[in-house]
């Protein structure tokens, strides 16, 4: 089989009845999906010429599920480049062990995300983010020897001051931090390497908490500009949450499977931390209502990737990308509404320790280490949430005496809409918005 290799094309094909088969990548040349009985595996297959011979080399990148379709694509690329080189022994498929002091950064980068951060099971997010430290912002190095780095204190220092004026001070601490880690983690394994970490000598910025959190008295200001978005499902998607306090990472993968509305809990099973922070928020009444119109409404636009996404969309994911907004139409969105959050808790009167269990925290102290966070979600914690959803709704603008009623329509058209956008809105939009609010 021939076609774009795509997570979304992946999910759809069937394991083998028996043997396997194979699906070849037609974007890049050597790349493909090999599918057996138990699993399916991402692989390169190319040829490179040894002493006038052209000689095949088939070299496994890593199993679905363990690695996503980008990132493979991404290994692909670098094996094929081995390859092409002759660095690939043909008969056991793998690259030979680099020694301690040709050991690489580009070497010691991948083998610390695939046996430290994926088997750990970090998420995606974290791990996106060492990648783009590593690849983008200290690409220049990457074919550098980690042991050289090690005797240059003072390139580190250099370079951490250059991306510090060109990247910004928490990039560039965030690099380096990412650099030390993999650093670490290469010399367990990399004895003869020096002893003292290359960032030693690297003067680190100061980092200043953000102060975003909104107040009682900005939430009326936020509703009005929330309700003027003309994107209904992103629109639910910052309300829910302003109203669970999570991060946007893993509400955007939310999936239907994963909200139990007998229980009232929405799961969450990769925040960040990995699978072993897995967790269920407790549902308000509001936050119900939200995560309903959001369905509702991608049933509407989104009906295919609806069946899976509680916040669908039009990507190649089928959910929310990207999630930020224009400052000028909605002022405060992302970690601001996380912040808020933990904020309003404290005006609404709930406890340290309850905000702790509803934002996932890790509680302090070894008293607290002993409370089973389950045991308090569907009765204790599920009122603590109910007692702060009430207080933020109840900031909404009145709409004619509606109650709760947050995202009101005047002849199928948002408050508002009519002076900032004249277009009409999708016909399908405004069915499902009536019946959703």
């Amino acid at each position: 089989m021939r076609g774009v290799l795509t997570d979304k094309l992946i999910a759809t094909l069937s394991l083998a009845e028996e043997g396997q088969y194979y699906v070849r990548d037609t974007e890049l040349p050597g790349f493909q999906l090999v599918i057996g009985v138990r699993r399916k595996t991402f692989s390169v297959q190319a040829e490179h010429t040894r002493g006038g011979k052209r000689i095949s080399c088939r070299m496994r990148i890593g199993h679905v599920g363990e690695i996503t379709c980008r990132e493979a694509r991404l290994e692909a690329k670098a094996a094929l480049a081995k390859i092409a080189k002759g660095e690939v022994d043909p008969k056991r498929g793998k690259s030979a062990p680099a020694k301690p002091a040709e050991l690489t950064l580009r070497a010691a980068w991948q083998r610390y995300r695939v046996s430290h951060m994926l088997r750990k099971g970090r998420s995606e997010a974290t791990i996106a983010g060492y990648r783009d430290h590593v690849e983008r912002l200290l690409k220049d190095w990457l074919e550098m020897p980690l042991a050289e780095l090690a005797r240059k204190p003072r390139l580190i220092a250099d370079k951490h001051d250059e991306m510090t004026r060109r990247n910004g001070p928490y990039a560039a601490n965030g690099a380096m931090r990412s650099l030390r880690a993999i650093y670490n983690h290469a010399r367990k394994t990399h004895r003869e390497l020096p002893a003292d970490n290359p960032t030693f000598g690297v003067d680190w910025n100061r980092e200043i908490r953000r102060d975003t959190a909104m107040g009682l008295k900005d939430l009326g200001r936020w509703f009005e500009e929330a309700g003027r978005l003309r994107h209904p499902i992103r629109r639910e998607f910052h309300l829910f949450m302003l109203l669970s306090g999570s991060r946007p990472g893993a509400l955007m993968r939310a999936r239907v499977e994963d909200l139990d509305l007998r229980r009232r809990v929405l799961h969450i099973p990769r925040p960040k931390g990995g699978e072993a922070k897995a967790f269920d928020i407790p549902l308000s009444r509001p936050m119900i209502r939200c995560l309903c119109r959001a369905m509702r409404m991608s049933r509407a636009l989104h009906p295919e990737a609806a069946q899976t996404w509680i916040f669908a969309a039009d990507s190649a994911e089928g959910h929310l990308i990207e999630h930020k907004e224009p400052r000028t139409k909605l002022f405060k969105w992302g970690n601001d509404l996380r912040q808020t959050y933990r904020t309003l808790g404290q005006a609404a009167g709930v406890s340290r320790l309850d905000i702790h269990l509803l934002m996932n925290h890790t509680v302090p102290g070894v008293n607290e280490g002993y409370i089973t966070r389950d045991r308090l979600l569907e009765d204790h914690l599920r009122a603590a949430q109910e007692k702060l959803s009430q207080l933020i709704v109840s900031k909404a603008p009145a709409r004619r005496g509606e109650g709760e009623r947050l995202w009101p329509s005047i002849g199928g058209r948002w408050v508002g809409d009519a002076e900032r956008d004249p277009t009409p809105l999708d016909p399908r939009v405004c069915r499902e918005f009536s019946r959703a609010a």
